[in-house]
């Protein structure tokens, strides 16, 4: 692999990353180590620089990606876990290889413990039983 070939590699690498992390780099060596975030029941948008010829979810019901259009795939987040995702070019040189991790957003849930049963509410704006969350939690 040449070296202009690995840097972009790279920068391509750190652009998904701030993307799916709303914004916010990771810095120094933890870079390397966290994978890619998106909300279950979320989508986050990946504008790539160059035409995608094949996008690969190694999980479809973890995650899914939809091409948008031929420099834009779209990443939904179905349930919790992780895969990871694959991204060809015209080539089929790999653009992306990252894994992905598939979480709820906490910010607007409520746990409820009664001894060892769990429940998740979702909270926007009414408390409701979020029930595959409930039923992914307990079955962990």
């Amino acid at each position: 692999m040449n070296t202009l070939s690995a840097t972009k590699r790279v920068a391509m690498l750190a652009f998904l990353t701030t993307a799916l992390s709303g914004g916010h780099a990771p810095s120094g060596a933890r870079a390397a180590e966290e994978m890619m975030r998106v909300y279950m029941d979320h989508a986050r948008v990946l504008k790539l620089d160059r035409p995608v010829s094949k996008v690969i979810i190694g999980n479809s019901d973890v995650a899914d990606a939809t091409v948008a259009d031929a420099k834009t795939i779209v990443l939904t987040g179905r349930n919790f876990g992780t895969t990871n995702l694959v991204i060809l070019d015209q080539d089929g040189n790999a653009m992306v290889d990252e894994r992905i991790l598939v979480s709820i957003d906490e910010g607007n849930t409520v746990r409820v413990y009664k001894q060892t049963v769990r429940t998740v509410l979702s909270c926007t704006p009414n408390c409701e039983r979020a029930e595959r969350q409930a039923s992914a939690a307990n079955s962990n």
